[in-house]
């Protein structure tokens, strides 16, 4: 899997931007992009920002879409993974809904990773958290990797130690 920096990311940057300068038009179209009807209608405003790669371009494309769909629902940044920002609504919630609607997220195909990722970034948004989402962004490139890397980093950012990697050091 190639490195990515996932700090840089000008797409990120742009909609970071839109939310603050609160363009709600912008939003509003990328929000859209959920309805069929409507897929490609945000690509006006991502591909500028999308790697002209041409053997991935539509996959960078629909990545692009979908970051930036899911990013309308819930223009806030912060540094918290989307798997962590589920563990702290879970935290606070007597049921084992939020764990299993992760594990639904977790074992989500490519083709319904959209659909999952919409009903989890509006559980996070319901929350008040903030989301990172140049780490979602780069899971969503990388979902369905062979070495399901993204996967496992998601399964240990949901159900690891909350600490400083204690688990690691004192195996059971």
């Amino acid at each position: 899997m190639p490195a990515l920096d996932q700090r840089d990311n000008p797409l990120i940057d742009h909609l970071e931007g839109l939310a603050r300068r609160q363009d709600r038009a912008v939003l509003a179209l990328l929000r859209k992009t959920f309805q069929v009807e409507h897929a490609l209608d945000g690509l006006a405003v991502v591909l500028p920002f999308v790697t002209r790669d041409s053997r991935w371009r539509d996959r960078a494309e629909d990545d692009a879409l979908l970051v930036s769909a899911l990013f309308a629902l819930h223009p806030e940044s912060g540094s918290m993974s989307l798997p962590a920002a589920l563990r702290v609504v879970a935290s606070t919630s007597d049921s084992g809904s939020v764990e299993l609607r992760f594990r639904a997220l977790l074992s989500a195909s490519r083709q319904d990773l959209g659909e999952h990722l919409r009903h989890a970034v509006t559980l996070v948004a319901s929350h008040g958290l903030a989301i990172d989402w140049r780490d979602l962004h780069a899971a969503i490139r990388y979902w369905d990797h062979p070495s399901d890397r993204t996967r496992r980093e998601w399964a240990r950012d949901f159900w690891g130690s909350a600490g400083n990697g204690e688990a690691a050091e004192n195996p059971a």
